[in-house]
């Protein structure tokens, strides 16, 4: 049973940035995945002047959920509301504002606030949203921060693409069933897979590098069946401070797609040397981590090539 107790939440933090700037970033809901680590995946549906529907996946509490938004934009009064439209167990109900307050033309305060109530009268699951806000919220404030007071950002994106002679279905199988993966591509080692939500993954992941050594990422999926998988790293590795990724699977025509690799990544300067050595630079670091990406996404593009078009063992692989 929905209990009807309304809680309410506050956090702030002052940004050494113009109102203008921050607005932006909390306004461009596509951009989220790269200012804030909970956000996986975020797109608006619809949108009709100052409001719109938006849908986000992102993880509370270590948990992968979605949701669907309406949002009000008031750029005069620097505020953007929000109410969940579909909230997920054990949220029954949850609505807020990001609300900005111009100190001097070049910082500012913001403040984001919520309003929640459980799906049940366990007190256990207040104390699980409870936790989730103010993880979040804290996490995204500072995350917030980091990216409007950001000079120079160390964002960069590429794409590695394969054309196909086979189907959408048969590209996107391959990808999304990343279990069988370490039967499959010579870089991986291990994988462990959840998928509670269906479309909703969580992947972690053992990567040989070229050398030998093994590293451990862990990502959450958004699967989109036979078009594609967004997906982010929640534990990258330590030359990164964001990578985000996505298989794109475009039909080209009858028994013909395209499959792009893209990803945007955000170098970690203050562990350079330390992974690289102490004569490398950013421009080492870039070459690096697009080397190292790019090896690994099209090993994984031709195995799925092979896999659909039948050659090269595909259709008998485990």
């Amino acid at each position: 049973m929905t209990t009807d107790t309304v809680h309410e939440t506050e956090h702030q933090v002052v940004v050494d940035a113009p109102a203008e700037r921050v607005y932006a970033l909390i306004e461009e809901v596509g951009r989220w995945p790269e200012v804030f680590p909970p956000t996986v995946h975020a797109e608006c549906l619809e949108r009709d002047g100052g409001a719109e529907l938006i849908r986000i996946w992102a993880t509370a509490n270590g948990a992968a959920k979605t949701w669907t938004s309406r949002r009000r934009h008031d750029r005069e009064r620097w505020t953007v509301s929000f109410r969940q439209e579909r909230s997920q167990h054990p949220v029954g109900g949850m609505g807020g504002a990001w609300v900005i307050e111009p100190i001097s033309a070049g910082a500012c305060r913001v403040r984001l606030l919520h309003d929640f109530f459980a799906a049940s009268e366990d007190p256990a699951d207040l104390a699980w949203i409870r936790r989730a806000v103010n993880r979040n919220s804290t996490s995204e404030l500072a995350a917030l921060k980091t990216a409007a007071e950001l000079v120079a950002d160390q964002r960069f994106s590429f794409d590695d693409t394969v054309p196909v002679a086979g189907s959408a279905a048969e590209v996107y199988d391959f990808l999304n069933d990343a279990r069988r993966w370490p039967l499959r591509l010579p870089h991986v080692a291990r994988v462990v897979l959840g998928e509670e939500t269906p479309g909703l993954q969580v992947l972690e992941m053992d990567t040989r590098t070229k050398d030998g050594p093994v590293h451990t990422t862990r990502s959450v999926r958004v699967c989109e069946p036979h078009r594609g998988i967004v997906y982010k790293q929640i534990v990258p590795p330590a030359l990164l401070t964001l990578h985000l990724g996505r298989w794109l699977i475009e039909e080209q025509g009858p028994g013909r797609v395209l499959v792009t690799s893209r990803h945007t990544v955000r170098i970690n300067t203050a562990r350079i040397a330390e992974v690289l050595g102490p004569g490398a630079d950013l421009p080492a670091a870039r070459e690096f981590v697009r080397n190292a990406l790019s090896a690994n996404s099209l090993t994984t593009l031709r195995a799925a090539k092979a896999y659909a078009e039948g050659a090269g063992g595909g259709r008998v692989v485990p």
